[in-house]
């Protein structure tokens, strides 16, 4: 990403398509000169630079002697905006045409267009926000569900910076306990000292180990669960699809082979994101298009997080359904037995020789029946039945990263004390960890891969 902090950059910050506004954002030194040159205000003894900050004002953008549209413009002055540079921010009519050339105007006028993130990351090297923090706000736009959205606004708030801070303050009590020591040796507190810094970092590691833990839940908040629905023909998987969607998605038939192609939809189930795929009735079949489709299912049951199988409880089990049940061996599986309305022919003993019994569900998806109980065991199979701790952090893969390379650096300097090492090596591992935590916060972190994290972003933010 070229950067020059010089510049003042603009974007469209609003999305392209109709709409009843649109913003294009300014940011830099120049942000007020450049609204001087193509901005009045209703008010034509009013001048720019003397506009009052975070105020919003009436009136027009010129290109020269030329109208280009009626606005309302938010001036905000620097340190106290979202990249703390002055910020100049016009909310036009929406549509392509009009927020364009608002933008055109701008560019004309000494403006240079913005990178992808660039906003935000000029906040980050401005300080008002970390590298966490600004991770934060990409989960904050991409967030499905409302606890997703909760859980990026802690990130946002500082509740992963904070954590971080405290180990990191930690590990700097320790060594600076430690450094005494080598200073002063006359004291012959050298055994002592590492006693604590043993007793001490075995509390911070446990912290981590939390921290850690909790990754696998931030990824399903933020990706969601990668979910197919599997059976042989003319179970109810279509019908399952519409019930949990709210509408008529696949079409639902009592001819065989209807769905061949996959059906791909996003749900949430009490606030889970699943990305739900539809799949083709696996069964032997001479017709080589279903045929095709069968071999995807297949392929989707191999690579998914979560398989739904669905068995006609109403009628006997057949060799297909067992088909299907070896094929999710080994994977996270939830079995529903489904058309419990019509009567019951399948023993729930025959499918527990497949699956645990407590992922064995009798539901009516046309009827509306026990779908309460897959969804209570969703959350159980995903979440141990709590997925709203107020306490818990979400981590993503980057940070997991860093805390298990930091975490490491502790478990040696543990092994150093037991093996009766200089105190001065225990330090060199303390102040690994310690950097390793400074990579979450961005601030001993290489460029390439700031950039490729700002890069992320949608342009204007």
């Amino acid at each position: 990403m070229r950067l020059n902090l010089g510049d003042t950059i603009v974007a469209i910050a609003t999305p392209v398509g109709s709409g009843g506004i649109g913003i294009v954002r300014i940011s830099g030194d120049d942000s007020v000169k450049i609204l001087s040159k193509i901005f009045k205000s209703v008010n034509d003894n009013k001048k720019v630079e003397k506009i009052k900050s975070h105020t919003i004002n009436y009136g027009y953008i010129y290109d020269g002697d030329k109208l280009v549209d009626e606005v309302l413009v938010s001036v905000m002055k620097a340190p106290k905006t979202y990249t703390k540079e002055d910020v100049v921010e016009i909310n036009c009519h929406g549509g392509i045409r009009a927020v364009n050339k608002v933008l055109e105007t701008v560019i004309k006028n000494g403006g240079r267009l913005a990178d992808r993130g660039e906003f935000t990351k000029r906040g980050f090297l401005n300080g008002r926000i970390d590298l966490s923090q600004a991770e934060g706000i990409i989960d904050i736009i991409n967030a499905k569900t409302d606890l997703g959205h909760n859980r990026a606004i802690k990130i946002l708030e500082g509740s992963l910076s904070n954590a971080i801070k405290e180990y990191r303050e930690e590990i700097l009590l320790m060594i600076a306990n430690i450094e005494v020591s080598i200073d002063y040796p006359e004291h012959e507190l050298e055994h002592e000292n590492n006693l604590e810094t043993e007793k001490k970092t075995k509390v911070l590691i446990k912290k981590m180990e939390k921290l850690i833990s909790n990754f696998d839940k931030g990824k399903i908040i933020r990706e969601g669960i990668s979910t197919v629905i599997l059976g042989k023909p003319n179970v109810g998987k279509s019908s399952l699809l519409n019930n949990l969607v709210g509408e008529d998605k696949a079409i639902v038939t009592d001819i065989k082979g209807t769905t061949r192609d996959a059906i791909v939809e996003y749900i949430n189930i009490k606030d889970i994101p699943l990305k739900i795929i539809d799949t083709a009735g696996i069964r032997n079949t001479e017709d080589i298009i279903e045929r095709k489709g069968v071999e995807k299912s297949k392929e989707y049951a191999k690579e998914a997080e979560l398989c739904f199988v669905v068995i006609d409880i109403s009628e006997k089990l057949e060799d297909e359904d067992k088909e299907v049940l070896k094929i999710v061996k080994g994977k996270k599986v939830i079995v529903l037995l489904n058309k419990i309305d019509l009567g019951k022919k399948v023993e729930v003993k025959e499918i527990e020789k497949y699956v645990d019994k407590e992922d064995i569900i009798e539901i009516s998806a046309k009827k509306d029946i026990g779908l309460e109980k897959l969804f209570e065991r969703l959350e159980e199979k995903f979440f141990d039945g709590d997925i709203d701790g107020d306490e818990e952090i979400y981590i993503s893969n980057r940070h997991k990263q860093c805390l298990v390379k930091a975490k490491m650096s502790l478990e040696t300097v543990i092994e150093s004390v037991n093996m009766g090492m200089e105190e001065d090596l225990l330090v060199i591992d303390l102040k690994d960890s310690y950097d390793s935590l400074l990579e979450i916060t961005g601030e001993n972190l290489g460029d390439n891969i700031i950039d490729k994290i700002f890069s992320e972003f949608c342009l204007g933010k």
